[in-house]
């Protein structure tokens, strides 16, 4: 039995990593998982640096904006399989106006309209909530925003504090905030882009290479782990499994809100139906799609003034589509004959011919009804 440290933040996207650990799927593969629990994202981005962890789920942005020089640290990083897709709430303070939920333009107007700068903290300056909040301000004409870095653990207590007018947080720190600091919900991530890649396994760049069969051992074993969470049979299970003091040390109803799809706006509600809110697998959640890559990659380079073609193409070479095949394909994984495609534009699910069979494209839609190009003309 081969033991590997796999580094995780005590949020539901960590789910592939502790279902690995606790129903089988690492011992299939003659894997034990050591989960090492981090305060941080950037604890967490050190102790992989470091070596303390071979992997850990990751913020999808991490590893671009490593590939880009930006955001600290020393290792160059690369992501062989998405965890999840979505999960993320924006919410604000109840001091705010009563501005409705779901609607990312009305949301944007009604936010306009309060005529000042709104403080809202993210988990890290380089995350998938900081890119989907400010797509969201910029092309929905909302309020200027001050993003402020706050650990998800902490939404809650921040807002309390008075530190945060509001937060744009992966669950259940969201639901949490609701819950303890009567916070009221506005957005799901999922309005504002349908398949946002949330969290990743990331790796030290090379790693895969030099431990092959480690690598395709850990991938297997997350893939499964991953269909196994998404499954919405196992739903009260995995709640429970999450909810324990090693885990997330919360209520198991809370986490369930994001597993079931079905948040509470408020404390006293309504409690609203979102759907592709949180996607552990189905659509081919787990595929790292170059092209995902090239879109936080543009989004980072409008941001600080990077070039957009170099920042692409940099970011694209992130996301080891490559590594997904290698060790998928001959456990007859279904797999795009392409690793890009255009970003924003499917309406509605789609069903593929693929590598092997058939595959589902699950809808993939900007709120803006924008499509990103990964391979823009000239």
């Amino acid at each position: 039995m081969r033991e590997v440290a796999l580094g995780y933040m005590p949020l539901v996207d960590a789910a592939p990593l502790i279902v690995a650990a606790e129903f089988g799927f690492a011992e299939e593969e003659g894997l034990h998982l050591a989960l090492v629990r981090a305060a941080s994202w950037s604890m967490l981005r050190d102790m992989l640096d470091v070596g303390q962890v071979a992997a850990a789920q990751m913020l999808s942005v991490v590893p671009v904006a490593r590939a880009l020089g930006l955001g600290g640290g020393t290792e160059p990083l690369e992501t062989p399989l998405i965890l999840s897709l979505n999960g993320q709430v924006i919410g604000l303070s109840a001091d705010l106006p009563d501005i409705g939920f779901g609607d990312p333009v009305a949301t944007g107007a009604a936010l306009q309209r309060l005529g000042r700068t709104l403080r809202i903290g993210v988990p890290f300056p380089f995350s998938m909530q900081a890119e989907l909040l400010t797509y969201w301000t910029e092309r929905a004409g909302a309020a200027a925003v001050e993003v402020r870095t706050v650990p998800p653990p902490r939404m809650a207590e921040a807002m309390q504090a008075g530190e945060i007018d509001g937060f744009c947080v992966g669950e259940p720190w969201g639901s949490h905030a609701v819950d303890t600091a009567g916070a009221r919900l506005v957005i799901p991530g999922s309005a504002i882009w349908s398949q946002a890649p949330e969290k990743v396994l990331a790796t030290r760049a090379g790693w895969a290479e030099a431990e092959p069969e480690l690598a395709g051992r850990l991938l297997r074993a997350l893939w499964r782990a991953g269909r196994w969470a998404g499954n919405p049979a196992n739903r009260t299970t995995l709640a429970e499994v999450l909810s324990r003091a090693t885990y997330l040390d919360l209520a198991p109803d809370l986490i369930d809100r994001a597993l079931s799809h079905r948040l509470l706006v408020t404390r006293a509600g309504p409690e609203v139906e979102v759907p592709q809110f949180q996607t552990f697998h189905d659509g081919l959640a787990n595929f790292p799609w170059r092209s995902q890559a090239a879109w936080i990659g543009a989004r980072l380079a409008g941001r600080f003034g990077l070039d957009r073609a170099s920042a692409m193409d940099r970011a694209r070479a992130v996301f080891r589509s490559d590594l997904f095949r290698q060790h998928l394909a001959p456990i007859g994984v279904p797999l795009p004959r392409a690793s890009d495609k255009l970003e924003g534009a499917l309406g509605r699910d789609e069903t593929l011919p693929a590598v092997h069979g058939h595959l589902i494209l699950a809808r993939n839609r900007f709120f803006d009804g924008a499509i990103f190009d990964p391979f823009p003309a000239g």
